[in-house]
């Protein structure tokens, strides 16, 4: 288990665009380390996802989900393990909920958030593949705020 440094609001690393990841990376030892210590990190602070940049690799990666409650929001629903490289939402609801919502890289904080009630994304998988997957709910919340 490696539990990586999360950088926090005011680096200037999470201002910068995160370039995509090369069709050269897929199904490389170093990216699926990077996954499984993205996993390793969020899980150690109880969050809800983690995109790359937060740890100071400037690739788009994200990952969100657990397969067990997450012990800070027991009743929270269990949304399945999921990572997207390359991630582009294509398509979003007109309709909105709001929700409270917090970031890693700003501890402590929370804010109250409106977000579109379903979302649709296109990604590749870790060995390169792409696929579409749609949510709803914190599905489309976690899209939403781990590609922002």
């Amino acid at each position: 288990m490696t539990v990586r440094t999360i950088l926090k609001m005011g680096d200037p690393r999470l201002l910068r665009i995160a370039p995509p990841v090369p069709a050269a990376d897929f199904d490389s030892d170093a990216i699926h380390l990077l996954v499984s210590d993205m996993f390793d990190t969020m899980h150690a602070v109880n969050g809800a996802g983690l995109a790359a940049p937060q740890i100071g690799v400037d690739v788009q990666l994200v990952i969100f989900g657990t397969d067990a409650p997450n012990p800070r929001y027991p009743d929270a629903p269990i949304v399945p393990r999921t990572v997207l490289l390359n991630p582009v939402i294509t398509a979003l609801d007109a309709a909105e909920e709001s929700d409270w919502e917090g970031c890693l890289s700003v501890p402590g904080v929370y804010g109250y958030v409106t977000r579109p009630t379903w979302a649709k994304i296109r990604a590749q998988d870790r060995f390169g593949n792409w696929f579409e997957r749609e949510g709803e709910g914190i599905v489309a919340q976690c899209f939403c705020h781990e590609t922002e």
